[in-house]
């Protein structure tokens, strides 16, 4: 072997510290030699497999077949790691030529009529050999698969789906990376102290290390990096730079251009809504919702109209609010969404005498990190020890080994918290391995990536209560990773149905503002001191002020999605936005948390796609969930939280959701629980 093929022989043979792999021991330009040796291997295994001439059985076809592929597992886990949280040109044009290359591998997989006849006589012959309950969730979910993916297709069916799904693959790629082109590319500096009027201290110290990364000494920068561009617009008092920023973020994806995405958006429809009716499904909603709890889109729609219409109703209430402050300030014109996070500030200051910014001292990033990590520890035995010294993707990455309550360990979590060039934005949680139980088995390795703002040289980073709620929400998804204790790889952890993955990670957000956790972690940042009785008070009222324009912002999306996905073409995207808005009477002082042109959920691959409404039917499930917490008398109750952890953290996707909710709570929930967190109730 030569010294190169060694190299990248590190991205798949992790022999670096506690079973991770070794950072230092391979380049960018070892991931291409890696990922064709390792898809090639993947290939042989396959073909291997359907060739065997025994009769297919759990041992000898089902076990192989859930582990296989394991170095291109590992090969493409660092990579599509390293495509989102430390980017560059490179690892871009690798990301547009693997993606593709995936896509084929998937599709020749499975539209394979050999590995179909193999699942397809387990599938049959599940009343006979009657395995247990959760290999025979994993045959039924395998089985389903495969007719989703058009093994049953014929050969023109089969071929043109293989072309789609590549071709899909291609856009979904450009799609994300021209939304970080635009996030990346363009930053406002200001030099002048009118420029920053009305700033807190720690969002002009957050700016101006943004502008010293970029090489700017003495500005401060106004990046697209949500903990700094919403902060910008809830604070800044120049009603000029607030229109300039907010545009700027507002139109990311549609600039024209190489990086513009309406085209992409126009094509992906078009290709998704082909593919479901290659599939059988009237529509690509159909297609999707048909392996979810909503099942259907009427489902759906029932859920998210009802929300909307309250939604709209509140925020026309807080609007009033808001435009007698801009009137009180000497502005006779309409309020903008570009206005509306300054005014909102402006009413909460009055309303509950208590300014945002005045939290933000209380909230340590460290701090906030100890809280989540102490909330598992208390509802599920877990401690967390960091680890340090260990050569991971970028210098912010952090390690923890995380064990049991009896010492052993339970897998490893790293945190990669600041924004940086490079990262794209948002949060999410990740896998670098997933936890497992077949032969030897293998402990799960989790990640949060989140996009804090950096504090300057020698200060603690800071955060908002909306940036520490993202904090345990990620985290809830890493503990799903973390907690999961099931046998079969392919149900293991947040591998569960999609209006479903979001439970555990909304749910653990409820823990941020029980009063003995912000009592025992919210200090303030100099003095030590613990966060005071009123200022708590305050924010625990002011939990439900704003969120009709929340609201309205979040189901405003969520209906888009579901919208592109209904059956049909949209020539212009941008058009077709503008006459979904108009019908459902979408307040126009508002906009949506994520417009079309850089809406990756739904068009930087298909996660989120006709998905998006998952968030609040999670929420309808977390708000009841904690509920019964609440009820209890006790928010860490030991017997909740045993079930909490049996049927919702560690059981995967071995059993239909809805049982496994049910197990816990003993029934089904209403919105009502929901509403009212919302403070839509009534």
């Amino acid at each position: 072997m030569t010294e190169k093929q060694n190299k990248s022989d590190a991205l798949s043979l992790w022999d670096g510290a506690y079973g991770l792999p070794d950072f230092s021991a391979f380049t960018d330009e070892d991931f291409a030699p890696a990922f064709k040796r390792a898809l090639a291997a993947a290939i042989s295994e396959m073909d291997a497999l359907v060739a065997a001439p025994a009769a297919p059985t759990v041992e000898n076809f089902l076990i192989p077949f859930e582990t296989s592929a394991k170095a291109l597992d590992r090969v493409c886990s660092v990579f599509f790691m390293r495509a989102g949280a430390h980017s560059n040109e490179t690892i871009q044009a690798l990301e547009r030529e693997f993606a593709p290359a995936l896509a084929r591998f998937s599709s020749r997989l499975m539209m394979d009529e050999r590995l179909f006849a193999k699942i397809d006589a387990l599938y049959n012959s599940l009343e006979t050999n009657r395995p247990d309950a959760e290999t025979r969730r994993v045959i039924e979910e395998s089985w389903k698969g495969f007719v989703r993916n058009g093994a049953k297709l014929n050969a023109a069916g089969k071929k043109r789906l293989a072309e789609i799904n590549e071709r899909l693959a291609v856009l979904g790629a450009a799609f994300g990376q021209n939304v970080l082109s635009d996030e990346a590319g363009w930053v406002l500096y200001l030099k002048e102290e009118a420029e920053l009027a009305g700033l807190p201290a720690d969002l002009r110290d957050a700016m101006r290390e943004a502008a010293r990364e970029r090489g700017q000494k003495d500005a401060y920068a106004v990046t697209l990096a949500r903990a700094i561009i919403e902060p910008f617009l809830a604070y800044s008092a120049r009603r000029d730079l607030r229109e300039t920023a907010f545009s700027a973020w507002s139109k990311r994806g549609e600039n024209g251009g190489a990086h513009d995405n309406r085209a992409i958006i126009a094509e992906t429809v078009s290709l998704r809504d082909e593919k479901a009716r290659l599939l059988g499904f009237a529509s690509f909603a159909a297609f999707k919702l048909d392996n979810t709890m909503a099942k259907t889109p009427d489902h759906v729609m029932d859920l998210l109209m009802p929300v909307w219409q309250k939604a709209k109703e509140k925020a026309a209430e807080e609007q009033v609010d808001l435009q007698r402050l801009a009137a009180a300030d000497g502005s006779n014109e309409e309020i903008t969404a570009a206005d509306w996070r300054y005014y909102a500030e402006k009413v909460r200051a009055e309303r509950y005498n208590f300014d945002a910014a005045e939290l933000k001292p209380y909230l340590q990033l460290d701090r906030m990190i100890e809280a989540a990590f102490w909330v598992a520890g208390r509802l599920f035995g877990l401690t967390f020890e960091e680890q340090k010294g260990v050569p991971l993707w970028h210098e912010d990455a952090r390690l923890w080994q995380v064990k049991n309550a009896d010492g052993s360990l339970r897998g490893l979590f790293i945190g990669d918290y600041f924004a940086r060039s490079g990262k794209r934005s948002g949060a999410w949680m990740s896998a670098l391995q997933s936890r497992h139980k077949i032969g030897k088995g293998q402990l799960p390795i989790i990640y949060n990536i989140t996009n804090f703002a950096r504090a300057g040289s020698g200060q603690p980073a800071l955060l908002s209560l909306d940036d520490a709620r993202t904090l345990f929400h990620e985290f809830g998804h890493a503990l799903h990773g973390l907690l999961s204790d099931v046998t079969w790889p392919s149900i293991s952890g947040t591998s569960v149905v999609r209006d479903f993955v979001e439970l555990p990670s909304q749910l653990y957000e409820h823990w941020l503002t029980v009063r003995q956790v912000m009592q025992k972690f919210a200090r303030h940042y100099k003095t030590g001191a613990v966060i005071p009785e009123d200022l708590l008070k305050k924010v625990l009222d002011a939990q439900t002020f704003n969120t009709g324009f929340e609201t309205v912002e979040y189901t405003s999306s969520a209906l888009m999605d579901m919208a592109f996905h209904q059956g049909g073409t949209v020539e212009d995207p941008l058009l077709f936005e503008k006459d979904t808005l108009r019908k459902l009477g979408q307040p126009a002082a508002m906009t949506m948390r994520h417009r079309p042109p850089h809406f990756t959920h739904v068009f930087s691959g298909d996660g989120y796609s006709a998905g998006y409404y998952s968030y609040m039917w999670s929420e309808v499930l977390d708000a009841d969930a904690f509920a019964a917490f609440e009820e209890s008398g006790n928010v860490f109750d030991p017997q909740l939280a045993e079930r909490l952890r049996r049927y919702i953290y560690s059981a995967g996707g071995s059993a239909d959701p809805a049982e496994l909710y049910k197990a816990f709570r003993g029934r089904l929930p209403s919105p009502a629980a929901m509403m009212k967190k919302r403070g839509l109730e009534g």
